[in-house]
């Protein structure tokens, strides 16, 4: 069982509640390089890599993330220019051996019955310190998408950050051995859209408020997916963007 102490070693925050990025910086290195020359060569396979120019190169975001394969949080991690702090479920922190990884990386366990404030309250904090925030908002690996909680929004609401939506394919059965039946047939895809902000009227929304600007952002995940994966999201006659602009990074810090 994880306990209150343990979360507060790993999860990215001091004792003090305050995220200090430099006191990971080393070893976030170091898990960059393993899966760089280890797992990236040996044990998945990465055929494509699209819009990177849609990440910023300051400032806080939210890498909004359909999640289909067990190792998509990794793709991200290591296809994203910037360091970044993932939001998991916490039984994934104990599961063994690779529970070692998102401890080690400062990764922010996540309970996933009802709202979660330690969690909730440790990523602002890394917003606030102008850090990328990876949330997979469907709360576990699915084909489709499945209707997204409404946490990722909140975050967006209070700390101001851009949502920038990410799509994987291709990524389940991995990891698997080099040159296996998948890995000759196919590799894993990503590709990064183009960032959103929701009006600054928002700022303090409430659950209905949050509810649909949820859904507005999951429907401009889902239109950057092909029809049989948007699931939940699969009319896009019902998205809109009344709630939303898109942004020119350039202009933010």
């Amino acid at each position: 069982m994880t306990t209150a102490r343990n979360v507060r070693v790993y999860n990215g925050v001091l004792k003090e509640g305050e995220y200090h990025h430099a006191s990971w910086e080393n070893q976030r290195r170091f898990l960059r390089f393993l899966l760089r020359t280890l797992a990236f060569t040996l044990l998945v396979r990465l055929d494509k890599v699209e819009g990177l120019e849609n990440i910023p190169d300051r400032g806080p975001g939210l890498l909004l993330m359909n999640h289909i394969g067990w190792v998509d949080p990794m793709v991200v991690i290591h296809t994203m220019p910037r360091q970044i702090v993932p939001l998991g479920k916490v039984e994934a922190f104990d599961y063994p051996v690779i529970g070692i990884f998102p401890r080690i990386w400062g990764s922010i366990p996540v309970r996933r019955e009802g709202v979660d404030r330690r969690a909730v309250q440790s990523a602002l904090e890394v917003l606030r310190k102008k850090e990328i925030i990876l949330v997979a908002p469907e709360g576990t690996r699915n084909p489709e998408l499945q209707r997204a909680k409404e946490g990722f929004a909140y975050l967006a609401t209070r700390s101001g950050a851009p949502i920038i939506p990410v799509i994987i394919e291709g990524s389940p059965g991995y990891p698997t051995i080099r040159y296996s039946k998948l890995w000759k047939k196919n590799g894993i895809a990503i590709r990064y859209g183009a960032p959103i902000a929701f009006h600054s009227e928002y700022r303090h929304a409430d659950r209905e408020q949050l509810r649909k600007l949820t859904d507005e952002a999951m429907y401009h995940l889902a239109a950057m997916l092909p029809e049989e994966r948007r699931g939940y999201y699969s009319d896009l006659t019902k998205s809109s963007q009344d709630t939303y602009d898109v942004i020119d990074i350039s202009s933010y810090s």
